[in-house]
C-alpha cells in the first residue's frame, strides 16, 4: 500500500462513496474545514491525512498508485462487495 494520496484522489473517493464533507469529516472525526482543505491540496498533518484515508478505506476505498491504473495516473475504486 503506498502512503502518497493525491487531493485530487481524496475527492474521487468521497464522490465515489456519494458522501459530503460532513459526512466525510464525521466519519474521520476531524472538522469539515479540514476535509475541504485537505481536497483543496492545502497541507494537513500526517495523522489528520490518516484518519481521512482510514475512514474512506474502512468504507470500501482502494487507493490506486500511477503504476497500478492502466492508463497511467493514480485514481481510486471500490472494494467488491463481500458475499454474504
Amino acid at each position: 500500500m503506498h502512503t502518497d494520496v493525491t487531493s485530487a484522489q481524496f475527492r474521487m473517493a468521497r464522490a465515489a462513496l456519494e458522501w459530503t464533507v460532513r459526512d466525510l469529516a464525521a466519519k474521520a472525526g476531524v472538522h469539515r474545514n479540514t476535509i475541504a482543505r485537505i481536497e483543496a491540496g492545502e497541507a494537513s498533518h500526517g495523522p489528520t491525512l490518516a484518519a481521512v484515508r482510514r475512514a474512506l478505506e474502512d468504507a470500501g476505498i482502494i487507493f490506486l498508485s500511477a503504476g497500478e491504473q492502466a492508463n497511467g495516473g493514480p485514481g481510486v475504486r471500490l472494494r467488491e462487495p463481500e458475499e454474504t
